[in-house]
């Protein structure tokens, strides 16, 4: 290397926040699904950087933590900074090094169950002291909750539970997920960092959780379309034997939502005594 050894390449490389990010952009690309470009996530990964200034140092001083936070964003197919995934930071005791932790949001959650296709809408409420709550598994469909919607935290009372389920696409209703206060700080008691369990966070922390653990009854994305695919896949193959089995006259194929690959209707052909469907 004329007028400049490997070494002294090394030590002059730019190896701030900002420039690895850049650098990391193919690595992102792996792993981000297709709705979010590895262009714009790195530009918002500078912008985050730039805005949040304590953020910005800590990872000048603990880059790994801050690339492997944005790493995890980026598989989970989320922006960063965002009500949906958060970077923070904190100082480690042990150590006394700065680590940068991401957490997905509730908000992030639900955009993941959305992002399968398999649900219509979600409901997550917490339930304070003072609000009219009932539930019962054997006699309800849903829980019963009223409470005064322009009313301050403080009047409506301390925090009491959480719930959440969803209305599938079919209009089927899923788990209800029902926790407790003691439910949720256990929840809490094993998290890796309290702080957001306090203060302003407190109620979206309990929503977390209840979705967190609603998650575990729904379609994650990738199997839902999966399976979805392989479904519709199948049901053209049987079409196709059909036809050159017996003769009878072309069926347009399944209209298919290449998105979800929900079948979204398809033409029935009478055949006599027996009638073949071209989607069901």
């Amino acid at each position: 290397m004329t007028g400049q050894t490997v070494t002294d390449a090394v030590a002059t490389r730019d190896n701030s926040p900002g420039a690895l990010v850049e650098r990391y952009q193919a690595d992102f690309a792996q792993v981000l699904p297709s709705h979010v470009k590895p262009e714009t996530f790195v530009r918002l990964s500078l912008g985050l950087l730039r805005r949040n200034k304590d953020l910005a140092a800590a990872a000048e001083k603990n880059p790994g933590s801050f690339l492997a936070a944005l790493l995890e964003c980026a598989r989970l197919g989320h922006e960063p900074g965002t009500d949906q995934y958060a970077l923070t930071h904190f100082k480690n005791n042990k150590t006394g090094v700065p680590e940068i932790v991401g957490i997905e949001q509730y908000q992030g959650e639900i955009e993941r169950i959305y992002r399968a296709g398999a649900v219509a809408s979600i409901k997550c409420e917490v339930v304070r002291d003072h609000d009219d709550f009932a539930w019962s598994p054997t006699r309800m469909r849903v829980p019963h909750h009223e409470y005064d919607a322009l009313a301050d935290e403080k009047d409506r009372g301390d925090l009491l539970g959480v719930y959440a389920y969803a209305e599938m696409a079919g209009g089927a209703i899923s788990q209800v997920v029902v926790m407790g206060k003691s439910e949720v700080m256990k929840h809490r008691a094993v998290a890796k960092t309290k702080t957001f369990w306090d203060g302003e966070w407190k109620a979206s922390m309990w929503k977390k959780t209840s979705i967190h653990e609603l998650e575990k009854w729904l379609p994650t994305s990738a199997e839902y379309r999966r399976e979805q695919m392989r479904a519709a896949a199948e049901a053209d193959s049987l079409r196709q034997r059909a036809v050159e089995r017996v003769d009878l006259p072309d069926v347009p194929p399944a209209n298919v939502d290449t998105t979800t690959g929900e079948i979204l209707d398809a033409e029935l052909v009478e055949t006599g005594p027996e009638r073949v469907e071209g989607s069901k």
